[in-house]
């Protein structure tokens, strides 16, 4: 009872600061220095969390604009995926790290960061050790993507559709864009979150391609629902008048995020940053390093 209690006046901190690297940063110190568990309260409903605060934003976007942005990015997020993939398995095999942590973390820098890696763990018959390891790395560096990709996007004279774009491709996890995002600005928020929905729908055809390349067992395929989900409250926000405002609906909308954001931190655990191996960690980040110019590349390829 006291940890819930003590997680909840941090997350009140984190709410009241409203930011989500702070809201990220006070989660993993409290799940560090506590030793929750998966059992934790914050540790199940992380991504429930995230997820209202992502279809709450579609409520204030317009499908006009969705449309639009689908039809110039679709191919080019074909495109950014596969050649994110490839890259990450050839990085993995220069750095010897495994082919199965190979697969994990190209697949989270490919798509969907921890989400795609849990999703196909049970297909390539990974060890836990290896997806604990993987979700760790690409903690820290969401961590940083929050707390430096708006300064770089200022540097580079971003506009914030074009950085939401940008970030969109560039980091992993959809917290994490959202959360640079909101440090950038509403157009960031809005082109960052369709791109990035688009971009994890490429999660089921590597799924089907794993299961056959692997030779695994016939697995049940998971359809990301809450993509359409976001495409349906995006559907009630342009064409039915709602009794509250945008401006509103984004304050709830940001409530939950960073609820989320906290809740994400807590995700992280002492054992996992003391099993993480230096050349894992190293091939990871030389990975992304290549992934950020390249995103910066594609973004241009948009013409945005």
């Amino acid at each position: 009872m006291f940890l819930v209690f003590a997680s909840l006046i941090l997350l009140a901190i984190g709410l009241t600061l409203g930011s989500p690297i702070l809201a990220l940063g006070l989660g993993a110190a409290f799940s560090i220095f506590s030793g929750i568990d998966d059992r934790f309260y914050t540790r199940i409903f992380a991504t429930r969390l995230l997820q209202i605060g992502i279809i709450l934003i579609g409520l204030s976007i317009n499908a006009v604009d969705v449309f639009e942005l689908t039809k110039v990015f679709f191919p080019i997020l074909a495109l950014f995926v596969s050649l994110a993939f490839f890259l990450g398995l050839l990085i993995g095999r220069i750095f010897r790290v495994g082919s199965k942590f190979s697969l994990l973390i190209a697949s989270g820098t490919a798509i969907c960061g921890g989400t795609a890696m849990a999703a196909i763990a049970p297909i390539i018959r990974s060890r836990p050790a290896d997806l604990a390891t993987g979700v760790t790395i690409v903690f820290v560096l969401n961590a940083i993507a929050i707390a430096f990709f708006p300064m770089l996007g200022k540097l580079l004279g971003f506009s914030e559709l074009q950085f939401g774009a940008w970030a969109a491709l560039a980091i992993h996890d959809t917290s994490a864009v959202l959360g640079a995002s909101l440090n950038y600005g509403p157009g960031a928020v809005d082109s960052s979150t369709t791109i990035k929905m688009l971009r994890t729908l490429f999660l089921v055809p590597l799924m089907v391609l794993l299961i056959f390349f692997q030779r695994s067992e016939k697995k049940k395929i998971a359809f990301p629902f809450f993509v359409v989900f976001f495409s349906i409250s995006v559907g009630i926000g342009s064409f039915i008048d709602l009794p509250v405002g945008s401006s509103v609906i984004r304050d709830v909308s940001q409530v939950f995020l960073l609820s989320g954001f906290f809740a994400v931190g807590t995700q992280i655990s002492k054992e996992a940053i003391i099993e993480l191996k230096a050349v894992r960690l190293v091939s990871s980040i030389t990975l992304w390093a290549l992934i950020i110019p390249i995103a910066y590349f594609f973004v241009s390829l948009g013409a945005l």
